[in-house]
């Protein structure tokens, strides 16, 4: 197949990317600056979301478009000018697209465009899945426009699937890019109370999952992508202490965190129980179900 990426040098972009490649699947990496020729064989194009510009002849001929592009959400403090990036990185480039794909002379069989678990707010000790309602909190409404904004695709009649991805288990990015070597040197802890749940999920099986939804038709809608069973920070904390055969008794108070962070810190002291339901239902099957699996291949 014929595959558009955007975000392909992220943390999940470049390893969806090698997955991809390695099968033998052309790629599109969709990208901000000039286009250049790239040694792994993958093929770039432009595209500017905040003016609308997309390289559309480039976009002809591609089977399926991943979305994953967007401002990091912990990129830098939550600022009003960082949070309208945050907000127009997301639902201005994929409006961009879906517009682009929808008007392509053959359109795509399938969109999966990147979402997030903060859909649903801050939910506690609940055990949410698909079907819940989303929250009412900045990311939650960000996450709704995101969605909403591949309406062109679908209203297009190409299969549209969200992935509404929880923290990524990495080592060369995300959130455990910065933990693991606090860690490594005996200086990690719990963050907060250590009750607030986690919804993880391991690279590979990210990877896996966003294949999943291109390969299996018929799948659109909303798919969590997070383990089956989610944890608390302090069970990840231990899990980290087990793997690493480091101490891990240090904690960082809630109050220092709202100090450092700001508005931020709601995202490392909320708590997010969510469950793939759909995603277990259409057949799919984890690799890495505990936090010391997802750590462990991390590693």
């Amino acid at each position: 197949m014929r595959i558009a990426v955007t975000g392909s040098t992220g943390l999940i972009g470049s390893a969806l990317v090698r997955s991809l490649l390695d099968d033998g699947h052309e790629v599109v990496r969709v990208v901000r600056r000039e286009p250049q020729e790239r040694a792994d064989g993958s093929v770039e194009i432009r595209w500017n979301p905040p003016l609308r510009a997309i390289d559309r002849k480039g976009l002809e001929g591609v089977d399926a478009a991943v979305h994953l592009a967007g401002e990091g959400i912990a990129s830098h403090r939550w600022t009003a000018r960082q949070k309208r990036r945050i907000h127009d990185s997301r639902v201005l480039g994929t409006a961009t697209l879906a517009d682009a794909l929808a008007g392509l002379p053959k359109p795509p069989r399938v969109l999966v465009s990147a979402s997030a678990v903060g859909y649903y707010g801050q939910t506690g000790d609940a055990v949410v899945d698909e079907s819940a309602p989303a929250g009412g909190d900045y990311l939650a409404r960000v996450c709704v426009e995101w969605e909403a904004a591949t309406a062109p695709a679908s209203d297009a009649g190409i299969r549209v699937a969200h992935s509404r991805t929880g923290l990524v288990v990495g080592a060369d990015g995300g959130a455990f890019d910065r933990l693991f070597p606090l860690f490594k040197l005996g200086l990690g802890g719990r963050l907060g109370s250590g009750e607030q749940y986690w919804s993880f999920i391991s690279l590979r099986d990210e990877v896996a999952a966003l294949r999943h939804l291109i390969d299996t038709a018929g799948l659109s809608g909303a798919f969590n992508l997070t383990a089956p069973v989610p944890v608390t920070n302090a069970e990840i904390t231990a899990a980290m202490g087990r793997v690493l055969r480091r101490p891990a008794v240090l904690a960082v108070p809630e109050f220092a965190l709202k100090l450092a962070l700001g508005e931020m810190a709601v995202e490392v002291v909320g708590s997010h129980r969510c469950v793939p339901t759909r995603l277990l239902d259409s057949g799919f099957r984890f690799a890495h179900t505990t936090i010391d699996q997802a750590i462990q291949s991390a590693l």
